[in-house]
């Protein structure tokens, strides 16, 4: 996504369970500047913390608390401890052509974004009621001054500490209000991924290094094996010809043998003492 137009303002906040806003409480708000008053306690901080907290605050110690789960409605003595907080903020006055221009297709006049949080932990980010990433939310303000982090929201002490803050910190700031945040911070996904690729061109390169090696090797046990498959062949061959060899010379063998003993069977019948044998 890309960031959102920069003429959009706050149009509703809706918290339940966050904080002391223990019912669902709306705010509406109107072009221009509003001011919320009320006595010490009221909850006047808890909508900024509100605003930060759905705009992706990871910080507990940032919502002046312990752990996330703090931002969840505690209970008190006449009412139970809930186990989710929700807020949702509406931002208006959208013009769908600029935001196409940048590079996202929202149809609507007004984006709503929300974000919930359950006790064990789990948390949901939505952008008009259709699941996200939190990553998405942030590059949605990313240079407009509405991040969680940005100018758009300074909470007590911020200002001192801005006037008292090293040079390179308040060029963050000015970066901000200027609108480049976002493109530093594309310029360094873009290298981190340009990163990631020349580390995978080097173990790519390693890979094909050692699979060319390992095919020289291949090559050679393919021409071993190609040569032991002729030599079996032509030994197959030999052997056969060789038993045809001996079982033609058994045979001749046997054939003279044969002759032998009929050559000896007659010789013996012309015998007299034969003759004389039969006359009897």
């Amino acid at each position: 996504m890309a960031l959102i137009p920069r003429d959009v303002y706050l149009k509703n906040l809706t918290a339940l369970g966050f904080k002391s806003f223990a019912d669902k409480t709306s705010l509406d708000f109107q072009p221009g500047v509003t001011a919320i008053v009320g006595p010490n306690g009221c909850g006047k901080s808890n909508v900024s913390d509100a605003i930060r907290w759905v705009l992706g605050e990871q910080s507990a110690k940032a919502l002046r608390g312990s752990g996330m789960v703090d931002v969840i409605f505690n209970g008190t003595d006449q009412r139970k401890a809930l186990g989710m907080a929700e807020v949702s903020m509406t931002m208006g006055g959208i013009d769908t052509d600029q935001l196409k221009a940048a590079g996202v297709d929202l149809p609507y006049n007004e984006v709503t974004v929300t974000r919930r949080l359950f006790r064990d932990g789990g948390s949901d980010y939505f952008i008009n009621k259709v699941s996200c990433r939190l990553k998405d939310i942030q590059q949605l303000f990313m240079g407009t001054g509405m991040g969680r982090a940005s100018y758009g929201i300074m909470a007590q002490g911020n200002i001192t500490q801005l006037i008292s803050s090293k040079p390179d910190d308040r060029r963050l700031v000015f970066e901000e209000a200027a609108g480049i945040t976002r493109f530093k911070t594309q310029k360094k996904e873009a290298l981190r991924k340009l990163d990631y690729t020349e580390q995978n061109l080097l173990r790519v390169s390693d890979t094909i290094r050692e699979v060319k090696r390992q095919i020289g090797s291949l090559q050679r046990q393919a021409g071993k094996a190609r040569r032991y498959k002729e030599f079996m062949e032509e030994l197959q061959n030999l052997e056969s010809q060789f038993a045809r060899h001996q079982l033609g010379e058994i045979q001749e063998t046997i054939r003279q043998c044969e002759q032998a003993i009929s050559e000896f069977k007659g010789r013996s019948d012309d015998l007299p003492g034969q003759s004389r044998a039969r006359r009897r």
